[in-house]
């Protein structure tokens, strides 16, 4: 029966919210309840939402709580279970508190509206593979909801391969069975090694075909936000894997203005921001995900005025046609796509079998070498690699 009830095709065309609808939830988080006891630190946190809510400068676990805020606000339920969800892996959510005197819960997004729907967050067992499973099955059911696991790293994920395998890449194409289950996986080259840096990308998109799924890497706090309630309110459904940070959750550079949330909606790809003499750029570097702020700061600092950054947001279905958009600005440049990941792994071995193609140009990459590994074991190591993997994006020959 749900998935009788699931039909038809909605393509938000903004999934911006209203300032006062921000400033609500945002002023949720200093209405402590009365006689709870909230601690020192954490209350700091929550008046400092309160304040990005009206002033700006929204961060990642913010954005992230605002998705959520406002899809309840309007009647959409939402379901996040995982591996330390409540407080987040990183400490970035804190969407649920606990009286420190007691152990009382308090949930800041549980009182917004007296007709909200229902928000359930939960800390799931350690079994990959059973949770993502019950919230896949969760997702096909209500198709009124927005469902999302997240892995506590996200190479966690390799424990649920079966269920990605059977369900989320085939699912629909097999049975008809329709999910918008969303996976959260963190991901990153920080230098913590083999096992907490990749989440894989590239064994993702090597599933991607038909339009099974949405394969996402945002970079920014706002970026996230709209890419959810996209998430929330895009039919037919599709699961969407996002492959969320690690070093953005507290960068300045990742945060976003009010007015981010309260126009447009989520972008595939977000072009060059500098004001560049087109003609004059030599270089277009594609990139995805945390890489684009080293790029960037890189740029500032040799003050390279031949070099435009283009971030590719959504790396499935392939924003051929916004990416071209964006090169065509630039008419006398080589097109070069980065990543952090070593050449085998990551988005390159999908955006090079494609992207050429789509494009009809030539297309280079600069990464890491081929790997057996993921990453480096050391972080001298990582140090050397990422200081050449700069150097050679912006390198002439």
């Amino acid at each position: 029966m749900a998935q009788q009830s699931d039909s038809g095709v909605n393509a938000p065309a903004s999934t911006a919210i209203s300032a006062e609808t921000l400033a609500h939830i945002g002023k949720a988080h200093v209405q402590i309840p009365g006689g709870f006891t909230v601690h020192a630190k954490l209350k700091q946190l929550l008046e400092k939402r309160e304040q990005m809510s009206r002033e700006g400068g929204i961060d990642w676990g913010f954005g992230e709580i605002a998705a959520f805020g406002s899809l309840i606000m309007e009647g959409v339920p939402v379901r996040l279970a995982g591996q330390d969800s409540r407080r987040g892996t990183f400490v970035q959510r804190h969407a649920v508190f606990h009286d420190r005197a007691n152990g009382n819960e308090w949930l800041p997004l549980g009182h917004l509206s007296d007709n909200q729907a229902k928000l359930w967050i939960y800390d799931s067992l350690l079994s990959e593979y059973a949770a993502m499973g019950f919230e896949y099955g969760y997702s096909v059911e209500r198709p009124d909801a927005l469902v999302l696991w997240e892995a506590q790293f996200g190479d966690f994920v390799n424990g649920a391969q079966t269920i990605i395998d059977e369900f989320i890449s085939s699912a629909e194409q097999k049975w008809g069975q329709r999910s918008s289950l969303v996976l959260m996986l963190p991901h990153g080259y920080e230098g913590q090694g083999p096992d907490h840096s990749s989440a894989r990308i590239e064994r993702f998109l090597q599933m991607c075909a038909e339009e099974n799924m949405i394969v996402a890497n945002p970079t920014t706090s706002a970026s996230h936000f709209h890419l959810l309630r996209r998430q929330a309110y895009s039919r037919p459904r599709k699961p969407l894997i996002i492959f969320t940070p690690k070093q953005l959750l507290r960068l300045k550079a990742a945060a976003s203005s009010v007015e981010d949330f309260t126009t447009g909606t989520f972008r595939p790809v977000i072009g060059e921001h500098e004001q560049l003499q087109a003609s004059a750029v030599e270089r277009v570097l594609l990139v995805s995900g945390r890489l684009y702020y080293d790029l960037l700061s890189t740029r500032q600092k040799t003050d390279d005025q031949t070099t435009a950054i283009v971030r590719v947001e959504q790396l499935y279905p392939l924003p051929a046609a916004e990416i071209a958009a964006e090169l065509a600005k630039y008419p006398n440049a080589e097109v070069v796509w980065a990543q952090d990941e070593p050449a085998n792994q990551g988005p390159w071995p999908f955006m090079g079998l494609n992207l050429p193609e789509a494009l009809d140009r030539r297309v280079r990459l600069v990464s890491r070498p081929a790997s057996a590994s993921t990453a480096a074991g050391s972080m001298k190591r990582h140090a050397a690699e990422q200081d050449a993997l700069l150097k050679q994006a912006f390198a002439r020959k």
